[in-house]
């Protein structure tokens, strides 16, 4: 049984219910939101609820997947970040947070459900 949560941030509502659906499905406990902004209030308000995140770069208004990882980061240095993309894979190096991953879209579902780095958060199973 995990003992946290996948934080998902994704604004496209389609690849929000699909990621999310197929994350329960393999055992996570997963809170998804739509939007930058509200990952942030997500996790302040509950920050020892959120043992990792998953999150799009581009969110629309406010800020980006970068800036969630970064305020997270913050607090906790060593979770665990994936970042998903479709055309922000090159700003990785220099925006992404250290020891993160980049998974480029389109992507298949394992590529989600089975990556390594889960395994080092308390939200793996």
């Amino acid at each position: 049984m995990p003992s946290g949560s996948v934080l998902f941030v994704e604004d496209e509502s389609m690849i929000l219910l699909d990621v999310e659906n197929s994350l329960r499905e393999a055992g996570f406990e997963v809170i998804a939101v739509l939007k930058g902004l509200e990952a942030i209030a997500t996790f302040d308000r509950e920050p020892e609820r959120v043992a990792a995140l998953l999150t799009d770069i581009r969110l629309g208004d406010g800020p980006t997947g970068w800036d969630v990882a970064r305020h997270l980061r913050g607090a906790n240095p060593t979770m665990p970040v994936i970042y998903m993309s479709g055309d922000g894979a090159d700003d990785w190096p220099s925006l992404g947070v250290p020891n993160s991953l980049m998974i480029t879209k389109p992507f298949v579902m394992p590529q989600i459900v089975r990556c390594p780095t889960w395994r080092q958060s308390r939200c793996w199973c």
